[in-house]
């Protein structure tokens, strides 16, 4: 590895509230849910990007990665909507992969115009690397949780994430 990806995953290791921003813990804003949850990922995301660079992947195209490696391959639409991404985001990240060899187009029997996403031989063997390093990074991000807080964690944010919601209802 670089110096410069071994530098920016050993930011990511170290503690996340600087001395300087101690007193900033006291404001309103370190009690909303919103916030908490975006600086959450913010961090998470980073962490994972940094440790995903020597496998030249970052969470969004190993996410695509790791649904074309699932028994039932998806489609482009359903790459979109599970990802929450618009799909041209889609379309730009399955470039990536296929130019890489790691997934491939195939038609879609059920429907012929649409595309489904399979993971090439390579890409199933990256796929394991990289769900790895996946894990290691969420090991960093979770140290201050015991393992049952961790598995309730992800119990709440299954449970937010995929709830249907009134739509309607949503800004914008």
């Amino acid at each position: 590895m670089t110096g410069a990806i071994m530098e920016s995953i050993e930011r990511f290791r170290a503690p996340l509230v600087p001395g300087s921003t101690d007193r900033l813990l006291a404001s309103d804003l370190a009690k909303e849910t919103e916030f908490l949850a975006a600086r959450t990922i913010s961090i998470g995301t980073a962490r994972a990007n940094a440790m995903l660079g020597p496998l030249d992947l970052k969470v969004r195209s190993y996410s695509v990665l790791a649904l074309a490696c699932t028994a039932d391959a998806p489609s482009q639409r359903e790459l979109a909507d599970f990802l929450c991404l618009v799909p041209s985001q889609i379309v730009a990240l399955v470039d990536g992969l296929e130019r890489r060899g790691l997934v491939e187009r195939l038609n879609d029997p059920g429907d012929r115009r649409s595309k489904i996403i399979r993971a090439t031989a390579s890409g199933k063997r990256l796929y394991k690397r990289a769900s790895e390093t996946v894990r290691e990074a969420e090991d960093i991000s979770l140290q201050a949780l015991t393992a049952e807080e961790r598995n309730q964690l992800r119990s709440l944010l299954r449970r937010t994430a995929f709830t249907p919601t009134d739509q309607a209802s949503a800004p914008g």
